[in-house]
């Protein structure tokens, strides 16, 4: 059976002074101010759910810039762990930081242009500043993680166009309406995108459990994804454990939505595509 890998979890530490909390946006986010949690506690987590190995996202609306803590569960969990970090690609030093972090472990980048601390859709991401940084991920092979809504999707189209060596990775599925059930137009200009080889998505519990499914299903939508944009373009994210429930319970609600996929297919969104996009992951 292949490996089940977590592109998604977050990292608290409980240690403010050694890791002081600089949050984006200058707010915490609650989740993080309630459920803080060591990486010690995430590998405890992830054995109880039998989840292999993970790319543990920087967690920015606790730590800002400042991957240090993630940095310090890859050192401790070398083969088990790589981390996606997060840098101003707006200064002037970006590619520098961003070698600086790959050389701890790192594999990728996260772009934080929304959240539940910075409401709306930014839109610094394609700023000219940007480039440098752009440049190098492409030429560096560093999948950049786009944590956005679809009102981005214009500029992020333009980027792809400029830099079409980046891999982007599309946390939550940048958040699809999904509500008016098949053919999903509402969601058009989001499967559009399929057409750019380089686009890698990210499926959370945000899409395996939104609000309300409307006309939709887990069985139309997902089958839909699959059909459009190929299980090896597909992940699976716990959001854990900004997401109020165990490593358990977020798995076990995932894995049934995609009960109508092949075997094939749900061994490239719960492991192998963690791994194209993420080599340190390899088995």
């Amino acid at each position: 059976m292949s490996s089940i890998v977590d592109i998604h979890p977050h990292v608290i530490s409980t240690d403010t002074k050694r890791y002081p909390l600089n949050p984006l946006g200058g707010v915490q986010s609650s989740w993080s101010r309630e459920r803080p949690t060591p990486f010690e506690a995430l590998v405890t987590a992830m054995d109880e759910a039998r989840v292999d190995k993970a790319a543990i996202v920087q967690a920015s609306t606790a730590y800002g810039h400042d991957n240090s803590y993630v940095a310090r569960a890859i050192a401790a969990y070398p083969g088990r762990f790589t981390g996606v970090f997060s840098v101003d690609v707006l200064a002037p030093d970006a590619v520098e930081k961003m070698r600086y972090w790959m050389d701890q472990g790192f594999s990728g980048m996260r772009l934080f242009t929304t959240g539940s601390t910075m409401p709306g859709q930014a839109s610094w991401f394609d700023d000219p500043h940007s480039f440098p940084a752009w440049e190098h991920a492409g030429k560096s092979s560093i999948p950049v993680c786009m944590q956005m809504t679809q009102q981005g999707f214009p500029q992020l189209r333009g980027l792809m166009d400029r830099f079409p060596d980046v891999l982007i990775i599309l946390d939550h599925l940048a958040r699809p309406r999904l509500i008016d059930g098949p053919p999903y137009a509402a969601d058009q200009e989001f499967f559009d995108l399929a057409r750019y080889p380089n686009v890698f998505l990210k499926v959370t519990p945000l899409n395996v459990s939104p609000e309300q499914w409307g006309k939709a299903s887990p069985e139309t939508f997902f089958g839909k994804l699959i059909e459009t944009f190929g299980a090896n373009r597909i992940a699976w994210g716990s959001n854990f454990p900004a997401t109020a429930d165990t490593l358990t319970g977020i798995l076990g609600k995932a894995q049934p939505a995609f009960a109508k996929a092949s075997a094939e297919e749900r061994s490239w969104i719960f492991g192998k595509t963690a791994q194209r996009l993420y080599p340190r992951l390899a088995d």
